[in-house]
């Protein structure tokens, strides 16, 4: 049976806003709580869901008018009919599922749950939506698993390869090499889990990430938006 994440470890490439705290304790993850602050939301969370209406309500009519071109009397051949149904309906499917690629990652609400005994954020809450409209909350266990990314329409992304601080590759905090923990699921509006991001530990204090169904691994945040939250500042 999997766990979930309870290692903490730090980012090579930490995200650089004050929502995630510097430091992280290896028993914060034992702590069970709630994400129950809305910390952040998508502005631009109707235009999305606009677009997206908008795409499958003009692929939807293409796909319905497209027979009657072959239908409908007129001078053009039949291989121009063809031609031109088949180039309308490729165009309104490339131009739905970019549309659906690029609001996939979009972030309508950010949560925080925090570690009662140590004030420090302990879990992130993410929910996004389908290009149905369907929406899919994504929690992340730990946020050290998170760090920025390059990937167009997202800014952060869950890390593939992660590697504990020297402290604790030894010693009963050191994850036994071959085990596996769940750093982040997300769930469908029943609560479902639809997708996995797994961690499987190595040797070293090594570990490497893999998906698994229909995880939500990128997400597209406004950063300049974020509200600050309190961290822990004391070095490490």
């Amino acid at each position: 049976m999997l766990h979930r994440c309870s290692h903490s470890v730090f980012r090579t490439r930490p995200l650089s806003f004050a929502l995630f705290s510097r430091r992280h304790e290896t028993t914060a993850a034992s702590v069970s709580v709630q994400p129950d602050k809305v910390l952040y939301r998508g502005p631009l969370t109707n235009t999305f869901r606009r677009l997206k209406i908008f795409s499958l309500s003009s692929l939807s009519l293409v796909t319905t008018m497209a027979p009657l071109m072959f239908v409908v009397e007129s001078n053009l051949p039949m291989t121009a009919r063809a031609f031109l149904a088949s180039t309308a309906l490729a165009t309104s499917g490339v131009s739905t599922s970019l549309i659906g690629w690029a609001g996939r990652s979009y972030v309508t609400t950010l949560r925080i749950a925090k570690n009662p005994k140590t004030d420090r954020v302990q879990e992130i809450e993410a929910t996004t939506y389908t290009l149905t409209l369907q929406p899919r909350i994504t929690k992340i266990y730990d946020p050290a698993f998170t760090t920025r990314c390059s990937r167009p329409f997202a800014k952060w992304e869950l890390l593939e390869l992660v590697l504990l601080p020297s402290e604790m590759r030894s010693g009963s905090a050191a994850p036994t090499p071959g085990s596996e923990e769940i750093v982040a699921e997300t769930f469908d509006a029943k609560g479902n889990v639809v997708g996995r991001w797994i961690v499987r530990w190595g040797e070293g204090g090594e570990g490497n990430c893999r998906g698994e169904g229909q995880i939500i691994r990128y997400f597209n945040v406004h950063e300049e938006l974020l509200p600050p939250v309190t961290e822990d500042t004391s070095t490490s």
